[in-house]
């Protein structure tokens, strides 16, 4: 099978000359020209690549994101013969997910954020729901047999330890890159946000989410962009907090809040498979059918034990999960979304973003390609 590739503006179409297929977009997350250690240039060199998440990082969390950065960055993407059209995160604000009279101001800011990024052809907008806390890892430099690095979750070592405790780790561990949903704005008064959320329950955080969704959902409809929910990381309460993107059957409840294919999931594979009672490949499935998949981030985690875990590269004998199985039911369901690689280990002497190794990253776009093309062309048979 042969394809062209032209470029018009920005938005990358493959044309094929014998027959048309469903294939998901290929992306890869990047961080900006002045915090991301991988250049543009490198990402288009990858086979298959066709654009970059990304997001304006330095914008505070509730404030609208000005028109013109928007344009500016899509412009600077766009010159590397690479699309932008998905933003990760436009992150909500604290208030919003309290339920605090406050948050209709800032809900007004975050849709007026839609449209500027719908202006310059935004489809989709990744977010999540996870109280303080976007992800949370226990070590971001956990030293592989093979004298790789990579980020490592264990429950033991958050026992008896202190939020500010976790947060100074992971500060500590950063090398100086920014970390996404850990802005130190966001964090400075950690303990206090923590303890508004101790009277809440998982349903009152639903309640809060579907007042945001039947806000914002609307006038994603009238945009053309599709709200991707991410799956707490993990998918499990820490220090206390409510967490309700965890399971199939809440992730189902939340796409039935707002019953629009503007309310749809990025669902991450390493998120969900780090509960041993999430089955993947059936939430795959099972969101798929519904016309609701809009990203999904596909990575392999090594489970070693309840609540313990590190990230592994992506093939399957690399951790515990079954990667032909995960990208089969993707296969199946005729996905042609937005795919990207997720998190890569630091390998061949990369220093750089912890979890964003580009080198694995790249080894991980080449093996999913791999495997949806063999998949492709044995169902062709």
């Amino acid at each position: 099978m042969k394809w062209n590739f032209w470029y018009h503006t920005c938005h990358i179409r493959r044309v094929c000359h014998e027959e048309c297929v469903m294939a998901p977009t290929i992306v890869v997350r990047w961080f900006g020209p002045k915090d991301d250690h991988v250049p543009l240039q490198w990402i288009r060199q990858v086979p298959g690549v066709e654009g970059v998440v990304s997001a304006l990082f330095d914008i505070p969390v509730g404030e609208v994101w000005p028109k013109g950065r928007i344009e500016e960055l899509k412009s600077l993407i766009c010159s590397h013969g690479l699309s932008f059209e998905v933003v990760e995160s436009v992150n909500v604000h604290e208030d919003i997910k309290l339920g605090l009279p406050s948050r209709d101001r800032y809900i007004e800011n975050y849709i007026l954020t839609l449209r500027n990024l719908a202006s310059v052809g935004v489809k989709v907008v990744c977010y999540n729901f996870m109280p303080v806390f976007d992800w949370i890892r226990t070590d971001l430099a956990y030293t592989l047999d093979d004298g790789s690095s990579t980020m490592a979750y264990d429950r033991r070592l958050l026992e008896g330890k202190g939020v500010e405790d976790l947060v100074s780790a992971m500060f500590g561990q950063s090398k100086g890159f920014s970390l996404p949903g850990w802005e130190p704005e966001r964090l400075a008064a950690v303990r206090s946000t923590i303890e508004q959320y101790r009277a809440m329950g998982e349903d009152e955080l639903f309640d809060n989410l579907r007042y945001f969704l039947s806000a914002v959902v609307p006038e994603c409809e009238r945009l053309g962009i599709r709200m991707a929910i991410h799956p707490d990381d993990p998918p499990w309460g820490v220090f206390g907090l409510p967490r309700i993107v965890t399971t199939e059957e809440n992730i189902l409840r939340i796409l039935a809040l707002v019953d629009s294919p503007a309310n749809s999931c990025a669902l991450c594979t390493g998120s969900l498979a780090a509960r041993s009672d999430n089955d993947v490949a059936r939430i795959i499935r099972r969101v798929g059918e519904r016309g609701r998949l809009a990203f999904v981030h596909l990575r392999n985690l090594k489970k070693q034990g309840e609540g313990i875990f590190y990230e592994s590269a992506h093939p399957s004998f690399c951790g515990s999960l079954d990667m032909y199985e995960l990208v089969a039911a993707l296969h199946g369901i005729g996905f042609d979304g937005y795919l990207r690689p997720d998190h890569g280990r630091h390998i061949w002497g990369e220093e750089g973003r912890p979890g964003y190794g580009f080198y694995d990253r790249a080894l991980g776009i080449a093996y999913i390609l791999g495997l949806w093309e063999g998949i492709e062309k044995s169902a062709s048979r």
